[in-house]
């Protein structure tokens, strides 16, 4: 049985000119395990999202998500499926006072694709379409060894979310671990805000 020592979460010194980036499936929402969300009905928040997403909206300069979403490449729904959940997603995140800025995907099925995470190719893409992006200055959270690798890909500073029994990442990849979005967001809110 592999121990999972749990660190003590020491949170980088953040100003409002850093970028928060979100894995979806794990974090966002609820993981369909083998399986993809495959329409808006299928589309469940993880608990506490909507909350964390309105506390963290004010403490970073760019909030975008960065997901792998093969489903589409293996055809088990279409690139317009996928951008119909993504915009219902975001109204209901600004309906509740949140802010998601751009959500980015890879659907390729190759592992080698420059895109797939967790190879650099989404953030490259954040940075074309929002320069003022520091890779250095960035927060990756994510449930899977994959966004962990992203994270330190990249130079950004990693959470991880543990909502998998199947994927562990590798310790030396995770500089921080929270059940879910909603306790790193008021660990990093009462950080902040020096409470």
């Amino acid at each position: 049985m592999h121990h999972h020592t749990e660190p003590i979460n020491l949170l980088p010194d953040t100003d409002n000119t850093w970028t928060l980036m979100l894995d979806r499936d794990g974090v966002i929402n609820t993981d369909v395990v083998n399986d993809y969300v495959k329409s808006w009905g299928e589309f469940k928040f993880s608990e506490g999202t909507l909350n964390a997403l309105k506390i963290l909206n004010p403490l970073f300069n760019r909030i975008i998500i960065i997901s792998n979403q093969r489903g589409v490449g293996k055809g088990v729904m279409s690139k317009e499926t996928l951008d119909l959940i993504t915009e219902n997603m975001l109204l209901k995140v600004e309906e509740t006072g949140g802010r998601i800025d751009k959500a980015y995907y890879c659907t390729s099925l190759d592992n080698q694709d420059p895109n797939r995470k967790p190879n650099k190719g989404m953030a490259l893409q954040a940075k074309n379409d929002f320069p003022d992006i520091n890779f250095n200055q960035c927060i990756m959270v994510g449930n899977m060894p994959g966004d962990m690798w992203f994270g330190r890909n990249i130079g950004a500073f990693t959470v991880y979310i543990p909502t998998r029994e199947d994927e562990y990442p590798e310790d030396h990849t995770v500089d921080a671990r929270y059940k879910n979005l909603l306790a790193f967001a008021e660990d990093l809110h009462k950080m902040r805000n020096g409470a």
